[in-house]
């Protein structure tokens, strides 16, 4: 019962986080099952990127389906991040427990602060008066660095694509969303089957509660999204991550 409330809590937070703003499952799953169920720092990642596979996946559908994806800049960066994440995964399984999932937790809080601070208010207009060719030198370059961080720290890549994504790429913030929970579906899948390869199966209740309540609370504040206006997107968006970003800090202090 134990396992299920803490699988179940911290699916809430990652279903939440992915359906608003595309973070990574990884984010809120790992540190949790680390610190109050003790399971190793690579089968923790292995679980919530697992988690973030349908939970992006439903999530990118919902996007999509009230045309908030961008597809076909997001194919370019998604190849990108597929090389590297392996890359990143192989490079996390030769290193100590200690150094990893760290870096997305301050990634969380800052973004949330800045969303909170400095809305995206970028219109699609806007977004696609940029050059297809400038477009796509950007997404390469994004996708290196992404997608070795979405394999190192089993972070999904969310925050930084999304950073990236409204920062350096000019998106507008639900588009940004979109394109990158549907990058984050398949970086994930490579990420949880490299994972699972190299360090056998997970906790199976854990991997079972994990998908299922992140999947549930991603599907409900996806729909939500996309049904807010930009300001108010903004600020929902601004106040999950901080508080996710204060929270996984506070459980990563009881460790």
């Amino acid at each position: 019962m134990f396992k299920f409330f803490i699988c179940f809590i911290a699916g809430i937070g990652a279903g939440l986080g992915t359906g608003f703003a595309g973070m990574s499952a990884a984010a809120v799953i790992s540190p949790m099952l680390i610190t109050f169920l003790e399971l190793p720092a690579y089968e923790a990642v292995g679980i919530a990127l697992a988690s973030d596979v349908l939970a992006s996946a439903i999530s990118a559908y919902t996007y999509g389906k009230n045309k908030n994806l961008d597809i076909r800049n997001g194919l370019v960066m998604m190849v990108t991040v597929l090389i590297f994440t392996l890359a990143g995964s192989f490079a996390a399984s030769r290193v100590p427990n200690t150094t990893m999932g760290s870096f997305s937790v301050f990634m969380t809080l800052i973004l949330g602060i800045k969303f909170i601070v400095k809305p995206v208010m970028t219109t699609k207009e806007t977004m696609q008066a940029v050059s297809g060719k400038k477009r796509i030198i950007q997404s390469i370059a994004s996708g290196i660095v992404v997608g070795f961080i979405c394999g190192f720290v089993g972070a999904g890549g969310g925050m930084m694509m999304l950073l990236l994504l409204t920062s350096l790429l000019g998106y507008e913030l639900k588009t940004a969303v979109g394109t990158s929970v549907f990058i984050m579906a398949f970086t994930a899948f490579t990420g949880a089957g490299s994972h699972f390869a190299i360090g056998g199966m997970p906790d199976v209740w854990c991997l079972l509660f994990c998908v299922a309540s992140t999947l549930l609370w991603a599907r409900i504040a996806a729909k939500f999204a996309n049904k807010a206006s930009a300001a108010t997107l903004n600020r929902a968006t601004g106040v999950v991550l901080a508080v996710l970003g204060v929270v996984i800090l506070t459980v990563n202090y009881l460790k």
